[in-house]
């Protein structure tokens, strides 16, 4: 399937968060590889009014310069010292909005994404195809995504050395509402509106949505 366009991303993020539901995250390696997966699983990120946001306040920095730039962009960003979590940027270039990519339905490359997930460390057992790309930094670790693609453009053709990093249309109707389950965003502190805020959404009842369950 051919990328998405420009415009496609140039919505609200709660759109968007819905709208890419179903479509294909395909990251190709410098190699040729390609490692691909469908999108179960986000969440909308409002911008500076948004108490979630990295851009709450209009907060501006070395780390979230990509959230500001037009939609389409990918914004990439390292978190715990140990993870790295995918945004796609929406909206117009300065209107600092995204959506986090939290799950994958695992589709090709299913191998190195495991050997990509294992990195060597030795486990108890085998990684099974649900625990690949169930959750941000996941997907992240399966499929090679770190902040040097930070500011990629989704809709073009990558960087030499990076490969590339676009998000496919998706091969089916859109969901309708009862068909995407809706809840609170994962990991936010405190006890305000935006902490409550239903803005994560994902496949209802999909076996690869990162945990807790919607």
């Amino acid at each position: 399937m051919p990328p998405l366009s420009r415009r496609f991303f140039t919505q609200d993020a709660e759109t968007l968060a819905r709208k890419l539901l179903g479509c294909e995250l395909v990251r190709t390696l410098p190699g040729g590889e390609r490692l691909a997966g469908r999108i179960v699983e986000t969440e909308a990120y409002l911008g500076v009014a948004d108490r979630g946001s990295h851009t709450f306040g209009a907060r501006r920095t070395a780390r979230n310069e990509s959230m500001w730039r037009v939609g389409g962009t990918a914004y990439v960003y390292f978190t715990y010292g140990m993870h790295h979590c995918m945004n796609v940027v929406a909206g117009r270039a300065g209107e600092p909005v995204a959506v986090l990519i939290r799950a994958l339905e695992p589709l090709e490359g299913i191998d190195l994404m495991r050997a990509h997930r294992v990195g060597g460390r030795p486990r108890k057992g085998p990684l099974g195809p649900a625990d690949l790309c169930s959750g941000p930094a996941r997907l992240c670790q399966a499929l090679a995504i770190d902040r040097a693609l930070d500011g990629l453009d989704l809709t073009g053709q990558g960087l030499p050395g990076l490969g590339s990093l676009q998000i496919e249309r998706r091969n089916s109707p859109a969901f309708s509402d009862n068909q995407i389950a809706v809840g609170p965003r994962v990991g936010l502190g405190g006890d305000g509106d935006w902490t409550r805020a239903p803005l994560r959404f994902a496949v209802a009842g999909s076996p690869w949505m990162s945990r807790p369950r919607i």
